[in-house]
């Protein structure tokens, strides 16, 4: 018969060493008077044998799990999978583990994921809300990361100077009428972005926003953009809120024969794994996934060790916005002269 024993307990080890098992307990978990050198010879002797700490048995002892939940609005987008994936770092360089829930971009199904999340056990959570939502509070600790103009945000992309950086770009390249490009009205963060780019621009700069939501309750999921009759219109610069739409408006333009960036620019956000190898590459705004995710674990890590008990608050940090950085590629360029052969209806299929 297998043996039920997973691999060596603390009573184990001690027996072996000729200590405690307090003694092993806590030169393990750090606590206690133990002399270093023993400290040292118990974590090797530890190490030899495939000691694992039990999870279990530190949730009993602690009354924490050692687990952190990760609510998500929609894993499916390409952008969250980066996102999952450098909030599971940094938990895992913090001593936690991480689980996962995705609200699938639906209000009950976000308030579902949390509260199965709580039920489960976790020491707190990170959330990245449903767009036109607002987390209030849960039975534990909660960082927001969402847009540093939220209500409740622990930290976030600071989405405007994201904006403004790329109305910097396309005024320097000398555009003028600016199309912006967003997926949803009612998403704080588009809107952030779209107000940076607004406030970004010089005095002599004009642009107009294009929201697809509301173009697609007209006209049907997939419809036109219309974007050959804005070059036509004398806008050169098409700034999408996203590289999803970027790429929708690259597609677009490119079957109409419009030349990018030769005719018009187009540039995004978020700087997903495609946005380098897509022709022409693509001009985007990246977010400093790495530090969004070591600030928000590092401000939820230290509620829940500073608290005796698991209460439910939201979490803030020192730092609420991490500056996002212009990554300049092919799909943006200067203004050039065939925008007015474009304006009088050549190279427009």
């Amino acid at each position: 018969m297998a043996s039920s024993r997973s691999g060596p307990n603390l009573s184990r080890i001690a027996t072996s060493l000729g200590v405690s098992v307090a003694t092993v307990s806590n030169a393990l978990s750090g606590k206690g008077r133990v002399s270093g050198q023993l400290v040292e010879r118990i974590r090797e002797h530890a190490a030899e044998l495939g000691y694992v700490p039990s999870q279990a048995g530190r949730a009993l002892r602690t009354g924490r799990s050692g687990v952190l939940g990760l609510v998500l609005p929609d894993i499916a987008n390409p952008l969250f999978p980066k996102i999952a994936q450098a909030i599971e770092f940094a938990a895992s360089a913090a001593g936690y583990g991480v689980l996962i829930a995705d609200s699938r971009g639906d209000v009950a199904a976000q308030t579902e994921a949390i509260n199965r999340l709580v039920e489960r056990g976790v020491d707190g959570m990170v959330v990245i809300p449903r767009r036109a939502t607002r987390i209030s509070s849960a039975a534990c600790p909660i960082a927001v990361i969402d847009t540093p103009s939220t209500s409740g945000n622990t930290v976030a992309a600071d989405h405007w100077q994201g904006g403004c950086e790329i109305a910097g770009h396309l005024a320097g390249l000398g555009h003028r009428r600016i199309l912006i490009i967003g997926n949803n009205q009612e998403s704080s963060v588009q809107n952030d972005r779209a107000d940076g780019i607004r406030s970004g621009m010089r005095s002599d700069m004009h642009a107009e926003t294009l929201w697809i939501d509301r173009l697609e309750r007209d006209s049907g999921n997939g419809c036109p953009l219309g974007l050959a009759e804005k070059v036509r219109q004398g806008f050169t610069a098409f700034a999408a809120l996203s590289d999803l739409q970027a790429l929708r408006a690259l597609t677009e333009l490119q079957q109409a024969g419009i030349n990018i960036p030769a005719d018009v620019s187009v540039t995004g956000f978020d700087d997903l794994i495609w946005s380098p190898v897509v022709t022409p590459s693509l001009t985007t705004v990246r977010m400093d996934m790495d530090a969004i995710a070591g600030i928000a674990v590092s401000a939820l890590v230290d509620t829940i060790r500073a608290s005796s008990i698991r209460q439910g608050m939201l979490v803030t940090a020192e730092i609420d916005r991490v500056p996002m950085q212009l990554i300049v590629r092919q799909s943006s360029g200067p203004c050039g002269p065939g925008t007015k052969n474009l304006r009088d209806g050549e190279h427009v299929r």
